[in-house]
């Protein structure tokens, strides 16, 4: 039995700097030679970076990335790592991408893997299944693949399969069986969203049940506007057992030795096509196999097997932290902001960004604003203060009631009018600051008060990017006592004033205002919302569930006029199974209403 040192290179590349990631791949595919690797894997659209979205409508980006697997290939040779196999994902096309009602069927961008190796790209595979919801639109870019690409490497047959192949039973993987394959290799770009990793491995094991093969299956971490990849790469044999597992929300080279079946030798490897077969190489599904053979190998290593380790799972909380730091790390990198700035309200979700924004990027990269006004209490001032004292981040105070006083000179305002002149000229401020000093302004506002529309246009919701904007209010308080526990935990100091955390939520724009006037209790709150938002529950349903009929009328009330707020609002990172924005998407203008 052949045993196959692979190499899953779990990186993170970005949206369109194909030379950025290509060297990339030089830099980890040298890591995996040093390390034995005999194939190494990347992620899906691994050149191009994932999604590319409407990129792909553009031919100069498709040639761009045509030419630079082909470039890899030799650059790889010109490296001494020709030898070593190498699986990457790009986009490829034949004929020009297509979007016209006449386009030609069959032709058009594909989502594609390329084996590269001695200097060329000696087999591609295209993606199969094409996802089409949630955050998807792959049916919109690209055309599906219809044969299964299989290469014999090392006296192995390796079957190639990209991301959401591995997510529908059939297809590629049951054509992996009939073509008696020892490996399937699956490279991913597959979002983040909290428990995916707890439904991910129940997934991969019915895949290598249905393949009769050991899965390789490799991930990219990053953010990317609203999405961040977790990572979470593994292999996984055939009867379900779990070799290695990767780390999440890291950069990781795992290497492991897999023992594996030794190919059919009656199979002719040479062949384009599985000709012999009686469909004339096409399974019941339609997908041919197209069969081809790598040459020579790095020789076996001696010595001991390596293994790649198994990594514990960790907590909800812990893992959605990973994922919000990760996400505004690679916004603000990967659009290159030096440093960003947020009001300091010395409430509990400021103080939850402000955290953020410390561990993603260090205090040095961090400003935070305490902007009070004739309403602000004491407390609130020195829990902002707490805060900034215990991260360390650049602290300012910039009184804001002066300016609102020189408006209400000016203008006749009252009631709401005046405390949303409030939140506006706080955004006019932190903009400001934006504007001379370069920062990225950071808007606060969490995912409860997103749903039902308890923010102030061009106020308080002003900003460039929202970390916890997919994040509930109970989540973030959550996040909020796990952040310092964890803090006390490494004998630090907890980042988050505990008065932030245990004080009534407040937006302080009117004498003794709290949240709970206008809203019912978050706990009462929250679940309506996730069934309503989440779970796409109508009104008989939310009640079914045992929620008070007249509260369920308001909130619905509240969520559905507040959907033009909500398509001006920042982006920010997604981290459940439905994000507002690409995840949910329902038209401003609408009349239909869930109430009673």
């Amino acid at each position: 039995m052949p045993t196959l040192r692979l190499a899953l290179c779990q990186v993170n590349p970005s949206v369109g700097d194909l030379t950025g990631n290509a060297g990339l791949v030089r830099a980890w595919t040298r890591r995996a030679a040093g390390s034995g690797a005999q194939l190494v894997l990347f992620p899906e659209m691994m050149l191009t970076g994932y999604p590319v979205e409407d990129l792909v409508f553009r031919r100069s980006f498709v040639a761009a990335s045509q030419a630079a697997v082909s470039r890899l290939a030799a650059d790889l040779a010109a490296d001494g790592l020709g030898d070593l196999p190498v699986v990457v994902g790009y986009l490829d096309a034949d004929g020009p991408p297509q979007v016209s009602a006449d386009a030609e069927p069959g032709r058009g961008a594909r989502n594609a893997a390329a084996l590269l190796h001695r200097g060329e790209v000696v087999a591609t595979y295209f993606k199969h299944h094409l996802p089409n919801y949630g955050v998807f639109d792959e049916d919109r870019y690209f055309v599906p693949g219809d044969m299964l690409t299989v290469v014999r490497i090392g006296g192995v047959d390796v079957a190639l399969t990209i991301c959401e192949d591995l997510w529908q039973a059939g297809g590629p993987f049951a054509a992996a069986r009939r073509a008696g394959v020892g490996l399937v290799v699956n490279i991913n770009g597959s979002p983040y969203e909290l428990n995916k990793d707890d439904l991910r491995l129940p997934v991969v094991r019915r895949r290598a049940a249905e393949a009769g093969a050991t899965i390789a299956y490799v991930n990219m971490i990053g953010g990317q506007d609203e999405l961040v990849f977790e990572g979470d790469s593994m292999i996984v044999t055939a009867d379900g057992t779990v070799l290695t597992r990767a780390p999440q929300f890291v950069t990781h080279l795992l290497v492991h030795d897999v023992d594996l079946p030794t190919a059919d030798e009656t199979a002719d490897s040479a062949a384009i096509d599985d000709s012999r077969a009686a469909d004339g190489g096409r399974s019941s599904d339609s997908l041919r196999v197209v069969r081809r053979t790598v040459g020579s190998l790095p020789p076996s290593p001696r010595g001991p097997a390596v293994t790649g380790g198994l990594i514990e799972p960790v907590a909800d909380e812990a893992e959605v932290w990973q994922a919000l730091v990760l996400g505004l790390r690679d916004y603000v990198e990967k659009n290159r902001f030096p440093s960003v700035v947020l009001g300091l309200s010395g409430g509990i979700d400021s103080a939850v960004v402000a955290a953020i924004a410390v561990d993603a990027l260090g205090s040095d990269r961090v400003v935070g604003v305490s902007l009070p006004s004739q309403h602000s209490s004491e407390h609130s001032r020195s829990d902002a203060a707490d805060l900034a004292k215990r991260t360390g981040l650049d602290f300012r105070v910039e009184p804001i009631q002066p300016m609102v006083d020189t408006f209400l000179a000016n203008m006749s305002l009252s009631g709401v009018a005046v405390e949303n002149l409030q939140a506006r000229v706080r955004g006019v401020i932190l903009m400001a600051l934006s504007n001379q000093e370069g920062h990225l302004v950071l808007t606060t506002g969490n995912k409860s008060e997103l749903a039902v529309g308890y923010s102030t246009l061009y106020g308080d919701s002003v900003g460039g990017f929202n970390p916890i904007k997919d994040v509930w209010k109970t989540l973030v308080w959550r996040l909020a006592t796990w952040r310092n526990a964890e803090a006390a935990r490494l004998g630090l100091t907890p980042p988050i004033p505990e008065n932030s955390i245990g004080k009534p939520p407040s937006a302080e724009l009117s004498p003794g205002q709290l949240d709970s006037d206008s809203l019912p209790e978050y706990d009462v709150l929250d679940p309506i919302l996730i069934g309503y938002v989440d779970g796409d529950l109508g009104r008989d349903g939310l009640i079914a569930d045992g929620h008070d009929p007249a509260v369920v009328d308001k909130v619905l009330r509240l969520v559905d006029t507040a959907e033009y707020k909500r398509r001006q609002s920042a982006p920010g990172t997604k981290i459940s199974m439905k994000a507002f924005g690409r995840d949910r998407r329902l038209p401003v203008t609408n009349r239909w209403r869930e109430t009673g």
